[in-house]
């Protein structure tokens, strides 16, 4: 089948996107349904789909980062149809495609729908694919391991059914000449051993994503296997259907840069993100062939400054309240990130011990605490040496400072990993992300429910809070270095949606309120596990109303997640009895479902005021904005699955309509007043890209000056919007706007938002004035 035809205005396609907006494509809404949206995303105002990843990928897989063929689009999602109709559609409008790419790993649950694994398992070392994985052959003793048993005697339980050895609904392949004999003496000749799941921690063999055995690590760095994993997408590049491209996990590789570099030459450096989480403070190595992050480190920065640094020694003392002792959260992540490297990542551990081998003077048991230590203490996810050498060398003398008893282990590795390029100083960096990933977002931020609004993918929630000078300094770090780089408020990764973080943000200002009612609902509905029945707390009032059903999965999940009183391996019934029972009284206890409701309808307008203040600054920031689906409207999503439920689109065009012909919306939970300003901004940057060319904070006087932020984003030689967000509005409800102003040029200005018109003189603009109707503006000259 041939490509789409390409409209002769490719050009701005394939150039740097003014705006991007997510679409997670699946077999409930295909390719096909998304060619429907085409003219939606133009109205709205966005330059460029931007679609999660679309290779074939596993049976039923909702989410698509399990690849078992790359050199198909996924029929389940639509097929190669689908894809140039949806690739037309956009043509059609004027837009462009930005598709979310894998090349860490492939999905290997089914081993018969991955190609590559099955003729692994079936000819082991011989097999054309086996540079393809990360195998250490020589540990499994020539045979790939297979956690997938119920325990080992279920080995036991194997059948031999049309030449295939199966484990009930598991299919596995039989080497030729191999197939003669009982199931269980066949097993013993293959090139691959079945073994009981727990062994997943301690024994396997091939390198994972994270600690999910069923997706297998690539080997991009092969050039081999880099151009057979990324054929069809460069031909869908070059063909002029894919004009951006995000790169999942680069963490994982084992040569990023390397990577990024080979990536741009073949793409011919098109526009590429990478989903990089950087730490506060940290920046993407100067190198790399990259327009920047997929936007978490933008996430946190807009974040921060609508929470007010206030309320946090109450929260802190509630949080301590509930905890029995005060926690100290750089203690926490060490030791989320010690059972880590202990339990679930003990392979990993295990194999880098065998790759660095033996050293003078230091024992297995030595050399394997160190490097736990060592994977517990690294401050950001990973470095990419010579790059992040410096964290390497604070971690080490960190832990020799803590572990003294370590210092001979510590001073034979710290030379070893520090060598760019070798397998050891690799394979320490491949781990440490994971650690990090599964220590800290999957663990401690389950664990530590003083403030969850803070506890976010790239994020500190150790910071609460900052101020608008530092909001102002990053955005001007962030013009000068990476311009180009996207910016987000929601993903399918996010802990919470915005609109939820932003309505748990005035918590911050409603402290004491809010330790009143969670004292209360402890009192009458106590759960063993205090810390976590305040998570389910504040997140069932972040989101509310929701229904039972999507309450119930997520404290469930988080549960688990947090692993202090019930895990995913080991389900603790009786706990997760009254933890659901908990959630339950919030619907069927009639004082507690008022005193919630009564709480939300307080707070919910305020926070209606943070969702647009923060969607305003996420999109007009340096950067290149992208619009999770569903999100131009008010979205109360939780953790995945949760945030991935289907998107009401009529409505969305509806209420577009609506604005188009004029309405300016109340800020009420139909959710217009976002449309308004999200679709005004959009249309802005795709429109006018002159008016985002520079940044400069805007000053701002009076009693109510500390609750504004607002910057001028004209360039040296052009004028450009100026952008007014209201933050803290609790205090605001209370004091007022009094003599507030914007100290602007004289002159007349318009609100591309509702239209009016205002005029700077020598008091400037009275902010009471300009902020009568909407909590936030977008001024241009008049």
């Amino acid at each position: 089948m041939t490509g789409p035809v390409l409209a002769p205005d490719e050009e701005p396609r394939r150039g740097v996107p003014s705006a991007t907006y997510r679409l997670q494509v699946h077999a409930d809404f295909r390719l096909q349904d998304a060619a429907e949206l085409a003219g939606y995303l133009a109205d709205l105002g966005v330059s460029h789909a931007y679609s999660s990843p679309l290779l074939r990928s596993a049976e039923g897989s909702n989410h698509g980062y399990d690849t078992v063929d790359h050199a198909h689009i996924d029929e389940a999602r639509g097929g190669r149809e689908g894809f140039d109709r949806f690739v037309g559609a956009l043509h059609e409008h004027g837009l462009g495609l930005v598709l979310d790419l894998v090349p860490n790993h492939m999905g290997v649950d089914d081993p018969a729908a991955a190609p590559w694994w099955w003729d692994v398992l079936q000819h082991g070392r011989a097999s054309e694919h086996a540079g393809a994985f990360d195998i250490d052959w020589e540990f499994g003793s020539g045979k790939v391991r297979i956690p997938v048993l119920g325990s080992a005697d279920d080995v036991e339980e194997l059948e031999l059914v049309d030449g295939e050895l199966r484990y009930y609904d598991n299919r596995f392949p039989i080497a030729p000449g191999t197939g003669e004999g009982t199931p269980q003496e066949v097993h013993a000749r293959q090139n691959y051993e079945l073994v009981d799941w727990r062994r997943a921690d301690s024994d396997l063999n091939y390198r994972r994503f994270f600690a999910i055995n069923t997706l297998a690590g690539l080997r991009v760095e092969d050039p081999a296997v880099f151009d057979a994993t990324h054929e069809l997408v460069l031909r869908l590049v070059r063909d002029g259907a894919v004009d951006g491209l995000r790169i999942d996990h680069p963490d994982g590789l084992a040569d990023p840069k390397g990577y990024l570099d080979r990536l741009a030459e073949a793409s011919d450096n098109r526009w590429t993100v990478v989903e990089k989480i950087l730490e506060p403070g940290e920046d993407l190595p100067e190198g790399w062939a990259t327009a920047g992050t997929t936007g978490y480190d933008a996430l946190a920065e807009v974040d921060e400054v609508l929470i007010d640094p206030a309320g946090e020694a109450a929260l802190t003392a509630l949080d301590t309240e509930l905890a029995g002792e005060r926690v100290d959260y750089a203690q926490l992540v060490h030791d989320c990130k010690r059972e880590v490297t202990d339990g679930m990542l003990g392979s990993e551990v295990a194999r880098l011990v065998r790759v660095i081998g033996d050293l003078p003077g230091v024992d297995t048991a030595q050399q394997t605490e160190a490097l736990a230590e060592l994977l517990a203490s690294f401050p950001v996810y990973r470095s990419y040496l010579p790059d992040g050498r410096e964290y390497l060398d604070r971690t080490v003398a960190a832990v020799r400072e803590r572990r003294p008893d370590l210092t001979a282990a510590l001073d034979a590795l710290h030379p070893v990993l520090s060598q760019a390029g070798t397998e050891a100083a690799t394979r320490f960096e491949q781990t440490s992300g994971p650690v990090m990933a599964k220590g800290v977002e999957d663990s401690a931020y389950y664990r530590w429910a003083r403030f969850v609004a803070l506890n976010e993918v790239g994020g500190d929630p150790t910071e609460f809070g900052s101020t608008v000078a530092a909001f102002h300094d990053a955005q001007r770090r962030r013009l000068e270095r990476r311009p180009r780089s996207m910016t987000t408020l929601s993903t399918h990764d996010t802990k919470r949606s915005e609109d939820v973080r932003a309505r748990l943000a005035v918590l911050a200002e409603l402290p004491g309120e809010w330790a009143g009612l969670v004292r209360g609902w402890l009192t009458r509905h106590p759960l063993a596990d205090r810390s976590l029945a305040h998570l389910v707390w504040q997140n069932l009032v972040g989101a509310w109303p929701l229904s039972r059903e999507r309450a119930h999965a997520y404290v469930e999940k988080a549960a688990r997640e947090a692993g202090t009183s019930t895990t995913w391996t080991n389900p603790v019934q009786e706990f997760e009895e009254q933890l659901h029972a908990l959630v339950d009284v919030a619907y069927d206890d009639p004082a507690t479902t008022a005193e919630i409701e009564a709480f939300v309808a307080r707070i919910a307008p305020l926070g209606r005021s943070n969702s647009l203040a923060q969607k305003l600054l996420q999109l007009t920031m340096p950067g290149v904005p992208d619009v999770y689906q569903g999100t131009e409207l008010w979205d109360y999503s939780l953790v995945d699955p949760d945030n991935r439920r289907p998107v009401d689109y009529a409505l969305r065009r509806e209420l577009l309509a609506r604005l188009d012909a004029g309405e300016v919306p109340e800020v009420d939970e139909t959710g217009a007043a976002k449309l308004l300003v999200v679709s005004r901004v959009l249309r802005a940057r795709r429109d006018h890209p002159e008016w985002f060319a520079g940044y400069s904070p805007v000053e701002v006087t009076g009693s109510g000056a500390d609750q504004v932020v607002a910057f001028d984003r004209s360039g040296e030689d052009t004028d450009g919007v100026v952008v007014v967000a209201t933050r803290l509005p609790a205090r605001l409800a209370d004091q007022g706007w009094g003599d507030t102003a914007l100290q602007l040029p004289n002159g007349a200005w318009r609100d591309l938002l509702t239209g009016g018109r205002v005029v700077s003189d020598v008091a400037g603009i009275a902010a009471d004035a300009l902020l009568a109707k909407l909590p936030v503006a977008v001024l241009v000259r008049d």
